[in-house]
């Protein structure tokens, strides 16, 4: 099966700096209590509403006043500190976690609901070896645990063993068939070119939602689903049907954007931007951004100063995102440095878009001979996706291949009629 990180994006990744994707920060709950929807559950793949961490935070701060030694409640207090900074792009919620986490952690070390949670916050800074060690320890310790699992599938997908990940899937179908089983089948179905089984679980996950963020998240990647085939009439609307459940959800927002800058609106794009900006400033939402002003003949400078500033705290947070600064240096900046961060991303990450993102490094570098081979391999698994094969057109077609890149050209138009190679940002998975 698949994975995601997403989570569905595998730049995505749990947590706040992954605007790509895309770990999964879960919220442990014990086998005696009701399961939590999988917005809470699964809360590095599922956004929810921006106030649903808030009132975790403090319902929990409440009960751990009068029952300091809830270990349990404890590990949840982390992971809700994780989702607050990932929904409010404020990574100092992880110094939160991390004392919550301890507390637990002093509790009760071997406990799978802390075990769990501590696997979460690692995978939420991108640290996926050793959230898959602590899940792997949740998973020893109860078999059962479908959180674990969560975390097992993130995490084995960005670090590109994919097969595993697909085995954390199959077992969170077993243990649970929900939502956060369903939309990691469907991205691992996306990931081997099979767009129709994507969208067959996308639909047996919404038939499953019943809160208001799930839904709203369903339909969310039923628009990106959408958007990335090149339908933007049906993306739209599946992004109008996520934020009429969810008014709030502001991914569904910035899909609208993307809609509307590929239809040709970039002035549109740019004020639906200027909102999705102001309420989560991830690095994928800001990069989208700026490129819709450079297309639009503004300005993106004020962009590129606050995609800045979120490195920066992020790396106070202890959050490492290569990935995100060897695509900026490659398109907007240095080729240098996009291969110094392409290699590190991808000696610690060797998935899909990590292959990419070092071939496109060294491409812009002048260094087509030895970017080939990742190319290949970011396009090896069958994935159709219009950036990718892009990028290994442009690199064959630099080495004199005409005929390869004609191929490769040809099959990014199939896989995306409306791709455009000046918005590269739009047409990477949140």
């Amino acid at each position: 099966m698949k994975i995601s990180v997403k989570i569905r994006g595998l730049a995505a990744v749990a947590g706040l700096a992954a605007a790509l994707t895309l770990g999964a920060a879960v919220i442990p709950h014990t086998d005696g209590d009701p399961p939590p929807s999988a917005a809470v559950a699964v809360a590095g793949e599922t956004p929810v509403s921006d106030a649903s961490p808030g009132e975790a935070i403090r319902s929990l701060t409440a009960r751990l006043r009068r029952l300091p030694k809830d270990h349990e409640a404890w590990a949840r207090l982390g992971m809700a500190f994780v989702q607050q900074a990932r929904l409010t792009g404020d990574p100092s919620n992880y110094t939160g976690a991390d004392r919550a986490l301890a507390h637990a952690t002093a509790l009760r070390p071997d406990d799978f609901a802390v075990l769990t949670g501590r696997a979460a916050l690692a995978a939420a800074r991108h640290d996926f070896t050793e959230a898959v060690r602590l899940a792997r320890l949740s998973e020893a310790a109860n078999p059962f645990g479908v959180d674990a699992q969560a975390v097992l599938a993130d995490a084995y997908t960005q670090l590109g063993r994919y097969r595993d990940a697909g085995k954390a899937i199959d077992r969170m179908m077993t243990l649970h068939p929900g939502v956060a089983a369903f939309t990691r089948a469907s991205y691992d179905a996306e990931l081997r070119g099979d767009r129709a089984e994507a969208r067959r679980m996308l639909e047996h996950a919404l038939r499953d939602a019943f809160a208001p963020a799930d839904i709203a998240y369903c339909r969310h990647y039923l628009g990106e689903l959408a958007l990335h085939s090149g339908d933007l009439d049906e993306a739209t609307r599946q992004y109008r049907l996520a934020l009429k459940a969810d008014p709030g959800f502001t991914p569904a927002l910035a899909g609208t954007a993307r809609a509307a800058a590929l239809g040709g609106r970039t002035a549109d794009a740019a004020d639906l931007y200027a909102t999705v900006v102001a309420r989560l400033p991830l690095a994928q939402y800001v990069t989208e951004y700026a490129e819709v002003l450079i297309a639009a003949g503004r300005d993106p400078s004020d962009q590129w100063a606050l995609l800045r500033a979120q490195r920066d705290l992020m790396r106070q947070a202890g959050v490492r995102d290569d990935l995100t600064w060897a695509e900026y240096e490659a398109d907007h900046g240095s080729p240098a440095r996009a291969v110094d961060h392409a290699r590190a991303e991808y000696a610690r990450h060797p998935n899909l878009v990590a292959a990419d993102a070092l071939a496109w490094a060294l491409h812009r570098a002048g260094r087509d001979e030895e970017a080939l081979r990742y190319a290949r391999e970011a396009t090896a698994t069958g994935w159709r996706n219009a950036l990718l094969l892009h990028h290994r057109a442009e690199i064959e077609r630099a080495l004199g291949r005409e005929k390869a890149a004609g191929k490769s050209a040809a099959a990014a138009r199939r896989a995306d009629p409306v791709f455009s190679p000046a918005l590269p940002a739009l047409a990477r998975h949140s």
